[in-house]
């Protein structure tokens, strides 16, 4: 539950990548465009334009990206405060989509600054009143950094929620690595965010209910898994919940991913249940938050990049009792 006289603000911690897409050019040249993204700055810049006070903390390259990724979380109103300035190169991502917009990654990372982070670092970041600390992705399975961000977290939770959005990334580091992990980071996770592939690669050949119960009994109490056009699952306690996805037009998904998650976390904090364990939240304000988080993810498909809306181009003003869900047989986690 919100803490008394606390503002219902929300760090994210985590990476920035240069998201370039190939442009058409002239025969025997290839021309890229680079846009900033990577995942938490894309939950931050997300959030802040739904209208949630935010802070990103991020180690920014001095490169041109580095200035890129600042430009932007700045112009979204997202707070800087606390975040590094690096030598290390930024990451990039080569973005190739296909005919459905469906988007798949080559990376280029290796000693990039988003990677460094260190006990000290992060030490000094924790002057703040947040209701909720989120992060994930590459930030928090990529070393030397990602030890030290788990420590973080350990230390964080105390006074925080802390959310989670593992994002995995194949073709980077292998799945072998987060499944090592995750069991960690439900142990530290209030809020487990995922999408469909990533539970295929999480756990292979395992259904939805099965995962869910899976990281409950590890400690997540919510865990949501997108389901790209089928909408969402959310289990809190292995209690279930499923919500649909808005009829959208799909540009492209990118961001789609990070822009539910922000707006769950929106829409959680505005409820009052961020700042502690989700002792007072309910099944309906879970199916409340993921259609809302829905409305937000669609509307980042229906225009090209990791592009979320702000507050005022959502359609009508939200409201759980316009909202039907649909609860799957209870079971309970041990």
């Amino acid at each position: 539950m919100t803490r008394h006289g606390s503002p219902s603000s929300v760090t994210v911690l985590g990476e920035c990548v240069a998201d370039t897409f190939a442009d058409p050019g002239r025969s025997g040249e290839l021309a890229l465009r680079a846009l900033p993204g990577g995942g938490p700055a894309n939950t931050a810049v997300a959030l802040a334009r739904l209208g949630t006070p935010t802070r990103f903390l991020g180690r920014f390259s001095n490169d041109v990206f580095g200035a890129l990724f600042r430009d932007r979380l700045s112009a979204s109103g997202v707070d800087l405060t606390g975040s590094v300035s690096a030598h290390e190169p930024s990451t990039l991502a080569v973005a190739d989509l296909d005919e459905t917009g469906q988007a798949t990654y080559t990376f280029y990372a290796d000693s990039a600054a988003d990677w460094q982070w260190t006990a000290a670092e992060l030490a000094a970041t924790q002057q703040d009143d947040a209701v909720c600390l989120h992060t994930g992705s590459l930030a928090l399975v990529c070393q030397p950094g990602a030890g030290h961000i788990e420590d973080h977290l350990a230390s964080a939770r105390e006074h925080v929620t802390v959310s989670i959005d593992p994002n995995v990334r194949p073709l980077l580091v292998p799945p072998s690595a987060y499944q090592e992990r995750l069991p960690r980071w439900c142990a530290l996770a209030d809020i487990l965010r995922l999408s469909e592939d990533d539970l295929a690669l999480l756990l292979p050949g395992a259904g939805l209910e099965e995962a869910c119960d899976t990281w409950h009994s590890a400690g997540a109490r919510l865990v949501v898994i997108t389901l790209g056009r089928r909408g969402a699952l959310a289990s809190f306690d292995g209690h279930r919940v499923t919500v649909p996805t808005p009829a959208t037009d799909v540009v492209d998904t990118v961001g789609a991913g990070d822009s539910f998650t922000a707006g769950l976390l929106h829409r959680l904090a505005a409820l009052g249940h961020l700042g502690g364990r989700l002792d007072r939240l309910s099944l309906e304000d879970v199916a409340d938050a993921c259609s809302f988080a829905a409305h937000v993810a669609a509307l980042t498909c229906s225009v090209p990049g990791a592009n979320p809306p702000r507050a005022e181009h959502l359609a009508t003003p939200f409201l759980s009792r316009d909202r039907r869900f649909t609860e799957s047989a209870s079971t309970s986690t041990s």
